[in-house]
């Protein structure tokens, strides 16, 4: 016996009609008998099914219906994104302007929320997964970072994307070991409340909580207008900049809030050259970081978004005539790569 989706039944199929397939789960459309649940505890009767031309037609309609809907579903690359995805893009227009989530194109307007919901989810594990991801190097970059950036006593400095406070905390260290400085400032700005949070955590628990050294403000890195121009002598942004709608609004912001003379550094993943390295540094992103995060943090589908986003970034050199575009000032090429190009510091003055 067969069954279909208005309860009819049936012991053969009509002559020239065959069964329809669900082509997200392949499954047969033509019809398990649970499927009638709902429809017996309505006092549905069975009855044979009339004829073959309704029967027909409304196998049509229902695999035009699903065929349509998976049409929609197949556009989400990560199973935890597909729900709120396939959501914001009923409300988006058409005729708006893309950008990339990852491997994927996405409303503009899309983009910020989706980025959102992939750093609320790993906030908690941020710092545990740097150093599974990156086997401890990330701290040596970030420490080389401060050191090139090399800030004298009475330093303000705002850091963008500042989430869980590592750049923030070397920076007021680095003033305070190298110069005995106690007056260097520094506003750790995130758009993440989740991410903040972290970074209010780890300062709680230092002598810097209870000065005036350090304070927290969330924000938007293309829209600092909370922040007045000409305001800050450093602006730095580490492992952020790539997850930014619009970059060139990020860029002008940070040329706009620097004072004369300030300086714009940007701790970023590159584009790794050396044909000796890269296939390997290719294939340990795809094949081993997603599943260091399933294993650390639970979450495979945020990770798999970080390595794809990392490969959407533009490369050293064009980042780099990005940031002379916004304004700045570069000395030399304007970059300086680390561990073979995997990571690169990018330096500009606002003159």
């Amino acid at each position: 016996m067969y069954w279909d989706k208005k309860g009819y039944s049936f012991r053969n199929f009509p002559p020239g009609v065959l069964p329809g397939t669900d082509e997200i789960t392949g499954r047969k459309l033509l019809y398990d008998k649970e499927d009638l649940t709902e429809n017996r505890s309505l006092g549905r009767k069975k009855r044979d099914i009339p004829n073959v031309s309704s029967y027909c037609f409304n196998e049509l309609h229902m695999f035009l219906r699903i065929k349509s809907c998976a049409s929609h579903f197949k556009k989400s690359t990560f199973r935890g994104f597909t729900s709120t995805t396939y959501r914001l893009h009923e409300k988006t227009s058409n005729h708006e302007a893309e950008t990339h989530f990852g491997f994927k194109s996405v409303p503009e307007s899309m983009k910020e929320t989706l980025v959102g919901q992939v750093f609320s989810n790993v906030a908690s594990k941020y710092d545990v997964m740097n150093d599974a991801m990156s086997l401890g190097i990330h701290r040596l970059w970030k420490d080389h970072f401060i050191r090139a950036m090399a800030p004298g006593p009475g330093t303000k400095l705002l850091d963008v994307a500042g989430g869980t406070g590592d750049i923030a905390m070397r920076f007021l260290n680095y003033c305070k070991e190298i110069h005995g400085d106690n007056s260097a400032q520094v506003t750790l700005l995130d758009i993440n409340p989740h991410m903040l949070n972290v970074g209010k955590k780890r300062f709680s628990m230092t002598p810097y909580e209870k000065t005036s050294q350090v304070t927290f403000e969330v924000g938007n890195a293309e829209d600092l207008s909370s922040i007045p121009s000409n305001s800050y002598d450093a602006y730095t942004i580490s492992f952020g900049i790539r997850n930014c709608t619009r970059i060139d609004r990020v860029l002008d912001e940070a040329y706009r809030v620097l004072r004369p003379g300030g300086r714009f550094m940007c701790l970023e993943f590159g584009n790794v050259q050396n044909p000796a390295i890269a296939p390997l540094y290719k294939m340990y992103s795809f094949q081993i970081i997603p599943v260091i995060g399933q294993l650390v943090a639970a979450d495979r589908d945020s990770y798999q978004y970080l390595v794809e986003s990392i490969q959407q970034f533009p490369s050293q050199d064009r980042f780099a005539e990005m940031v002379k575009n916004a304004g700045f000032t570069v000395v030399g090429d304007g970059w300086e790569n680390l561990t073979f190009g995997i990571a690169a510091i990018h330096s500009g003055f606002k003159l």
